[in-house]
């Protein structure tokens, strides 16, 4: 039988990339998004007893990090859309080129959205299945999908709005 240890570590290796792009989606932040990946995985860590099986681990995980993630900002004093922006854009400050350019300006897009949006469209990005992001967001699958298709016609505006400039 696995021990809690060999387990947790288990699931860490699963789950840690998918939490931190989630967690980075909601801060713009480097730092802040580990520290809050850091934060649910301890909260993961000090509530494994109480999973109960009823959902997939992963789903359970990433609820934990959107709770987490919502309480942070609650805390933290909200800033403009256009300060998160250009941390988002600083934050991903490498060698220019087409391809960093363009993936800076996808999350100015997505730092655009509304909150709900950003978890959908965060999921969607690290190749959450679209019935776990359904159970994660408490919508149905074929609704999910009408939200998908609006918020991808809504980053698609945003997207040619910035290229123009």
């Amino acid at each position: 039988m696995i021990n809690k240890e060999e387990y947790f570590k288990e699931i860490f290796r699963q789950n840690s990339r998918k939490v931190y792009h989630l967690c980075f989606g909601y801060t713009g932040d480097e730092d802040s998004a580990n520290d809050l990946a850091q934060e649910t995985f301890m909260k993961v860590w000090q509530n494994l007893e109480k999973f109960r099986s009823q959902a997939l681990i992963s789903t359970w995980i990433y609820r934990i990090a959107v709770n987490t993630c919502l309480s942070w900002l609650r805390t933290k004093k909200r800033q403009k859309t256009e300060d998160l922006s250009e941390q988002i854009v600083q934050s991903h400050a490498e060698p220019v080129s087409d391809k960093n350019e363009s993936i800076a300006l996808l999350y100015k897009c997505i730092s655009k959205l509304a909150e709900h949006e950003r978890i959908i469209i965060t999921m969607v990005l690290d190749e959450v299945p679209y019935s776990e992001i359904a159970e994660i967001s408490g919508v149905s699958e074929g609704n999910l999908r009408v939200k998908i298709h609006r918020i991808k016609t809504k980053l698609t505006e945003l997207y040619n709005q910035y290229e123009r400039f």
